[in-house]
C-alpha cells in the first residue's frame, strides 16, 4: 500500500510542477507578445525592448548553477518555493511599474526565481521515478514550458482588451495561491539508497547532502570526461535551439513571402505540436530501452538529432513550404526526445548529490551560448547575410551535439 502511494506522489509531484514550468515560459512570452501596449504605456525603443530579454537571460544563465547547487545542498522544495515567491512578486510588482528602470529591474530578477526553478524540480523528479518512468516524467513536465510558450501568444489578446498590466495582476494573484498551496503539498525526496537496477545509477555516497561545497562539486563535475561531453552537447544545442527560436518568424516571412501572423503561427505551432509528441515517444521508448541496453537513453536524442539535421537543412534551403514545415516537424520531435532525456541521462553519469548543480551549470552554459548566436546572427542578418546561412549553420550544431551525446559513457553500479 505504501509503494502505491508513493508512487501515486509520485506523478503528483510531476503534475504540481508542471503548472509551474508552464508559468515560467507563460511570463516570458507573454511579455513579447504585449509590445504595442507595452510601449504604449512605458516609452522605450526597440534596443531597450530587446534589453529586457537579454537582462533576464542574462542573469537567469548567470544564477542557474548557483540554484541548483543551493538544491542540492539545501532543499528541492525550498528552492522550488523561493523560486515560486520570487516570480509571484515579481509578477505582481510587473502590473505597477511606470518607468522603464523598474521595468528592468523586476525583468533582470525574475531571472533569478526562473533559474533557481529548473534544477531543482528535475532534480526533484528523477529523485521520485527511478529506472521505469523517469524520462517519460521528465518529459511531461517539460512540455509544461511548450504549453506556456503557446499560451504566452494570449498576452497580445490581453494586452489588447484589458491592457498590459492586467494579465500581471492575474499572474501574481495566481502564483500568491499556488506558492500556499505548494508549501503543504509538495515534500523532498526521502528515500533510502536506491536498490541496484540494470539502470546506470552513480551510487549514494556516505558524507550527507549539507557536506557539499560549490568548487568542489564543480572541479568533480569538470574532472568528469561524460560530464564534460554533456556540456558540449548542450551548449551546441542551445546554439541550435536559442537561434531557431529567435530568427524563425524573421526567417519564414521573408523566405516564403508569408505575413507576419502566419509566420509568427508556423514559426511556434508546428515545433510545440511536435515535441510534444516526440516527449511522449521519446519519454516512453527510452524507458523501455535501458531495461535492455545502458546507453538507451542515449541512442534515441541521438538518433533523433541525427534525423533532425537534415531536416533543418532542407528547412533552411528549400522553397516548398511544406518541406520547411516536415524540417521543423521533424526537428521538434528530435527536441521533444532530448528534453525527456537530458535529466535522466546526467543521473547516469554523475554523483547524485549534484544533481541540480550538473543541470545549473548545462544550463548556464546553454543559455550563454545560445545568447551569444542570437546576437552573431543579428551581427550577420545586418551584413546581408541571409538567415538561412545561420540555420544551416544551427542544422551543423546538431550533428556535432549528436556525436557529443554519442560518446557519452554511463557510469555502472559498483
Amino acid at each position: 500500500m505504501k509503494n502505491h502511494l508513493t508512487s501515486s506522489y509520485a506523478w503528483y509531484i510531476v503534475g504540481m510542477l508542471w503548472v509551474i514550468a508552464m508559468l515560467n515560459y507563460l511570463d516570458r512570452v507573454m511579455l513579447t507578445t504585449m509590445h504595442d501596449s507595452l510601449v504604449a504605456s512605458i516609452p522605450m525603443d526597440n534596443k531597450q525592448f530587446g534589453a529586457l530579454t537579454s537582462a533576464f537571460l542574462w542573469v537567469y544563465g548567470i544564477s542557474s548553477p548557483l540554484g541548483g547547487f543551493l538544491a542540492d545542498k539545501f532543499s528541492r522544495k525550498k528552492i522550488i518555493l523561493f523560486s515560486l515567491f520570487v516570480w509571484t512578486l515579481v509578477s505582481l510588482g510587473m502590473g505597477y511599474v511606470h518607468t522603464y528602470s523598474e521595468l528592468l529591474f523586476l525583468r533582470s530578477i525574475m531571472g533569478i526565481g526562473e533559474a533557481f526553478y529548473i534544477p531543482a524540480a528535475l532534480a526533484l523528479i528523477v529523485d521520485y521515478h527511478k529506472q521505469s518512468t523517469r524520462s517519460l516524467a521528465t518529459g511531461i513536465h517539460m512540455s509544461g514550458l511548450y504549453t506556456g510558450y503557446i499560451l504566452g501568444g494570449l498576452g497580445g489578446f490581453i494586452a489588447q482588451y484589458f491592457g498590459w498590466r492586467y494579465g500581471y495582476h492575474f499572474l501574481g494573484i495566481f502564483g500568491v495561491i499556488y506558492i500556499i498551496l505548494m508549501a503543504f503539498f509538495l515534500h523532498d525526496f526521502s528515500g533510502t539508497t536506491q536498490k541496484k537496477t540494470h539502470e546506470a545509477e552513480v551510487p549514494s555516497v556516505e558524507p550527507p547532502q549539507n557536506s557539499i561545497r560549490f568548487l568542489s562539486s564543480f572541479g568533480s563535475l569538470i574532472k568528469n570526461p561524460s560530464f564534460l561531453l554533456l556540456v558540449s552537447y548542450f551548449s551546441l544545442l542551445g546554439v541550435a535551439f536559442w537561434v531557431i527560436t529567435g530568427w524563425l518568424p524573421l526567417f519564414l516571412e521573408e523566405h516564403f513571402k508569408l505575413s507576419v501572423g502566419v509566420a509568427g503561427i508556423s514559426a511556434t505551432l508546428y515545433i510545440q505540436i511536435a515535441s510534444f509528441a516526440g516527449i511522449l515517444i521519446g519519454g516512453t521508448l527510452s524507458d523501455h530501452w535501458i531495461k535492455r541496453s545502458i546507453k538507451g537513453r542515449i541512442y534515441l536524442p541521438v538518433i533523433g538529432f541525427v534525423l533532425a539535421t537534415p531536416a533543418l537543412f532542407v528547412t533552411a534551403t528549400t522553397n516548398i513550404f511544406v518541406l520547411a514545415i516536415v524540417g521543423l516537424s521533424i526537428f521538434g520531435v528530435a527536441r521533444g526526445f532530448s528534453d525527456s532525456n537530458l535529466m535522466p541521462i546526467l543521473c547516469q553519469v554523475i554523483d547524485d548529490r549534484l544533481r541540480a548543480t550538473g543541470y545549473g551549470i548545462l544550463n548556464f552554459l546553454s543559455t550563454i551560448c545560445g545568447g551569444t548566436m542570437i546576437y552573431i546572427a543579428g551581427f550577420l542578418k545586418d551584413a546581408h547575410v541571409d538567415l538561412s546561412v545561420v540555420f544551416i549553420i544551427a542544422s551543423g550544431c546538431l550533428l556535432l551535439a549528436s556525436a557529443s551525446l554519442y560518446f557519452v559513457k554511463p557510469r555502472t553500479q559498483e
